[in-house]
């Protein structure tokens, strides 16, 4: 006989919220700012693919549209990026350490 407890686990845990069922706020904080930073992407990339000679017209300080987006691009990955560390930094979703459902990765 093995002992259940000395094997190691090969199932994928997923956090879940204080119910213990489904996400995480956090992993929906993530998921959103995901979507909104793909849409952001998509329309930089919809333009290219059917307005190209848009991205010449030039927008500000004699750059035109291509680098203005794409920098704006970079700069709002960095925001999105700090606002979920914040958000995971104040600690919204630290396990509970009564909860033993929460599996540790030690």
């Amino acid at each position: 006989m093995t002992d259940s407890a000395s094997e190691p686990s090969t199932s994928t845990s997923i956090r879940t919220g204080p119910s213990g069922h489904g996400p995480t706020h956090t992993s929906r904080l993530g998921l959103g700012l995901f979507a909104a930073y793909s849409l952001l992407y998509l329309g930089f990339v919809l333009i290219n693919a059917f307005k190209a000679d848009a991205m010449d017209m030039v927008i500000i300080a004699g750059m035109n549209l291509a680098i203005v987006y794409g920098f704006g691009l970079i700069i709002v990955a960095i925001v999105l990026a700090l606002i979920y560390g914040l958000v995971r930094r104040d600690g919204v979703d630290a396990p509970d350490p009564a909860d033993d459902s929460v599996e540790s990765s030690t």
